[in-house]
């Protein structure tokens, strides 16, 4: 059953900051996969963008459930962690979604401006988790 994202924490999920998430996937042999991702919040799910064929990808693709740990760097002991499972993925409009990120997280609307060998090499993947649990801090 899906849950929303409390108010006072959505902020660490919009467009407006800056805050990297961990993102925790399942590996094949069940053990956790965390990594550091760009986030983006469509209202009511968190929106992950990643390349096809990376680990998280197939993680996903095989087991939908997933958590996201967002801290906020300017005051640490506030965070939240949400698990979730994932709703949709699509490859359409994800170029565009990671440039607008690379926007929000390096100030650059060209992604591949970074590394440029990657680009049209790359198949971009848009995954949308809906929350179904959270655990917050309470500071």
């Amino acid at each position: 059953m899906a849950v929303s994202i409390p108010d006072q924490f959505k902020d660490l999920f919009s467009f407006d900051r800056c805050v990297f998430v961990t993102l925790v996937t399942v590996l094949p042999n069940g053990q956790p996969h965390a990594t550091p991702v760009w986030v983006d919040y469509d209202g009511t799910n968190i929106v992950i963008n990643t390349v096809r064929g990376h680990q998280k990808d197939k993680d996903m693709q095989r087991n939908p459930k997933v958590t996201v740990l967002a801290v906020d760097p300017e005051s640490p002991f506030r965070w939240i962690e949400v698990r979730g499972r994932v709703v949709e993925q699509t490859e359409e409009g994800a170029l565009e979604h990671i440039n607008r990120m690379s926007q929000k997280y390096s100030g650059n609307p060209d992604y591949y401006a970074r590394v440029p060998e990657k680009r049209g090499v790359e198949q971009r993947v848009i995954y949308k988790i809906e929350p179904t649990k959270i655990a917050m801090s309470r500071r």
